[in-house]
């Protein structure tokens, strides 16, 4: 490989790690006219017989889709998506019931991961100021010069000097690993108790087994399973359950005795052989939330995606908070013309609280998703926080649909939630004191018999009322 010095015109950027966010911040430099080089230590996924890696769905929502549309990546991605409109909620007796994620023509988008990697690989090929370099694994790296080191397949070395590093390898990042020598670097990794394990629902007669535009759930208080369409008319559906709890079931039998409890209904979707050979194909895999700050070393070198802030899966905004990143991160380049001195402090500046703000989101999403859609509160604001918001669009707005469909800053939607939640809990609190009063008054009036009306069927009324 050519070694290239900054008397290059054209200044170099190393993107390192060729994942999703890794190809789409590839497209940015290189649109920029900057000379992009990317290094992946697989494989190219797009000629291999066994694409190795996490294989969750993503579900693609409003801020990848923007930061995929600046590169004119949107509607080849969207093409291939499967539109959710609304979670698909299982109860244990096997009952359907249905909760929208937002207004009428809001959705999620469900996407391969694989294909969607190895469209924004295609994409990035395209531009001439590109090369991609595959079988490169980093061994080191200097903040100061910008010079990395990289070991090939047959045992060789090379090295290049860059302008830019961009570390985008994931969770594990080889890069970020130079940022904890550094002093005033904070990091922080976390393993959720919980693990996730994959399974298949085969196409029925050639048609999906299951509606197809939606996320199916079978929440089940301190576990769940979901399941999210394909293109081919498969659902991939992914059984997330504490540790502790996967290592109890050892047999097929076992497995069999298990879904016949908690998720009836998939058990002839998925099939029993297919269940009892699937389970025990992997090992149940781990989750870990990774925070760090800040996001850059000087002008030299700047994480990004995973690198910089793995989340849990369970806002499904891992990948859109990734692709966020980019498109951040070319607003403030310009902001500041491309000057790295300027750009990488401005971009953890403003970035790093947005992601710490969607990691912590994600933790709670899963109570949510597992337990809260079982909740007769939870659906009753849900239909409340609804209301209000298409009485008042512009005062009142669901985190959810902040988070999703649209670029409300992480942190910023955060803070208005709790700003909301109190205000409305206080309304309610108001609205169910005064119907109570007002029911107090009629007793006193006109004395009813009490004797069978308990506090918890008189709140159960004012719930009931159709005025909120």
């Amino acid at each position: 490989m050519e070694q290239h010095s900054k008397s290059t015109k054209k200044k170099v950027v190393a993107v390192v790690g060729g994942g999703l966010v890794g190809a789409l911040n590839a497209c940015y430099f290189a649109k920029r006219g900057f000379e992009v080089e990317v290094f992946e230590s697989r494989e190219d996924i797009r000629h291999a017989k066994v694409v190795k890696g996490r294989s969750i769905n993503l579900a693609l929502s409003h801020r990848g889709r923007q930061a995929l549309k600046h590169v004119g990546m949107e509607e080849t991605i969207v093409s291939k998506g499967i539109p959710m409109n609304a979670r698909m909620i299982h109860s244990v007796s096997g009952k359907w019931s249905e909760i929208p994620y937002g207004k009428k023509g809001q959705y999620i988008l469900s996407v391969d991961r694989a294909n969607l990697n190895k469209e924004l690989l295609t994409a990035a090929e395209k531009y001439p100021n590109t090369k991609l370099n595959f079988d490169y694994k980093l061994l080191d790296w200097s903040g100061d010069t910008g010079a990395m080191t990289f070991a090939r397949p047959d045992g060789s070395k090379e090295h290049i000097t860059v302008d830019l590093i961009v570390g985008c390898d994931g969770a594990f990042s080889a890069i970020r690993k130079q940022f904890l020598r550094r002093s005033r670097f904070n990091f922080s990794q976390t393993y959720i108790p919980h693990g996730y394990l994959e399974l298949t629902m085969p196409p029925n007669n050639g048609e999906f087994a299951m509606k197809p535009n939606y996320l199916h759930i079978w929440p089940r208080n301190t576990f769940m399973m979901i399941a999210l369409p394909n293109l081919d008319k498969t659902f991939t559906c992914t059984l997330f359950m504490p540790f502790e709890d996967f290592e109890k079931i050892t047999t097929g039998d076992e497995v069999i005795e298990f879904f016949q409890k908690y998720f009836t209904d998939a058990i002839p979707l998925i099939g029993v052989d297919a269940l009892q050979r699937d389970f025990f194909r992997l090992p149940a895999q781990a989750m870990v939330s990774v925070k760090c700050s800040p996001y850059h070393i000087d002008d030299k070198c700047v994480l990004m995606g995973d690198a910089a802030h793995a989340v849990v899966p369970f806002y499904g905004q891992g990948m859109n908070a990734g692709f966020e990143d980019c498109l951040v991160l070319n607003e403030v380049m310009d902001q500041f013309n491309e000057d790295f001195s300027a750009v990488l402090p401005e971009y953890s500046r403003v970035r790093v609280p947005d992601d710490h703000a969607i990691a912590d989101l994600a933790m709670y999403n899963y109570v949510e998703m597992r337990a809260h859609v079982n909740s007769k509160w939870f659906l009753f604001r849900k239909r409340v926080d609804t209301i209000l918001h298409t009485l008042m669009p512009k005062t009142i707005i669901p985190l959810y649909t902040m988070v999703t469909f649209t670029r409300t800053r992480y942190h910023d939607a955060v803070k208005r939630w709790h700003w909301q939640d109190k205000v409305i809990n206080q309304g309610l609190l108001g609205c169910a004191t005064a119907a109570i009063l007002g029911g107090s008054y009629l007793v006193i009036k006109y004395p009813p018999d009490m004797s069978n009306v308990t506090l918890e069927k008189m709140w159960s009324r004012v719930l009931a009322l159709k005025t909120f």
